[in-house]
């Protein structure tokens, strides 16, 4: 029988309870929880805004959203959500989903702190998106039922997560800083790591190797 926390069911599949072990693995107790708490804020906003994203590839998409964090997939130096959405997509593959089901996974993780653009595309990238903005800064909390919210985090609690979260953008991003340029996570290490300047479009275009 599949748990159920506020109302919401956590999908029960042999991929889901796969992939919640994998998870479990690639990443910290904090993310595994935060990204937990991802696929249940992205399905009650999802509710509320009659979206109706499958739930098992919605459920798939946050698990995966932040593994790129802690383990890249490749040798290649990319941004972490490409990691995790590439992890995402392998998983997917392997476990008999369609290459588009797979593509869908892959979009959700890729984009999910790319602003604006997640809300015009599929309902599983929507969510998956609205998940991560509730539990990363709060957006939409006051639209969510608070006993609904009281239960998600009992089940997975935030802890210390500001303080947590942000020293795991550190602890990886540090270590590829090229790869921030363009994004939000340039503003982590901007703030965190005193000889970080960030790389930006105007230094791109005045420094190209056009004359003029």
């Amino acid at each position: 029988m599949n748990d159920e926390v506020a109302g919401i069911e956590i999908p029960g599949t042999a991929a889901a309870c796969e992939a919640t072990r994998r998870v479990r693995e690639m990443t910290s107790p904090l993310v595994f929880h935060h990204s937990r708490r991802v696929f249940l804020f992205g399905a009650l906003h999802a509710r509320e805004l009659q979206l109706r994203p499958d739930p098992e590839l919605l459920y798939l998409a946050a698990m995966f959203h932040d593994t790129g964090l802690r383990t890249p997939f490749s040798d290649a130096v990319q941004r972490f959500e490409l990691d995790g959405a590439d992890h995402a997509r392998k998983f997917l593959l392997d476990h008999g989903f369609s290459p588009e089901a797979a593509d869908v996974v892959w979009e959700a993780v890729a984009l999910h702190t790319t602003p604006g653009i997640p809300g015009r595309m599929g309902p599983e990238i929507a969510a998956t998106n609205l998940g991560v903005l509730t539990d990363a800064i709060g957006w939409g909390l006051d639209r969510l039922d608070g006993d609904q919210v009281e239960e998600i985090t009992a089940v997975h609690p935030r802890g210390d997560f500001k303080k947590g979260f942000l020293q795991e953008f550190v602890d990886a991003l540090k270590k590829r800083p090229e790869t921030t340029y363009g994004t939000v996570n340039s503003d982590v290490l901007e703030h965190f790591v005193p000889d970080f300047r960030r790389t930006t479009m105007v230094d791109r275009i005045t420094g190209s190797a056009w004359p003029n």
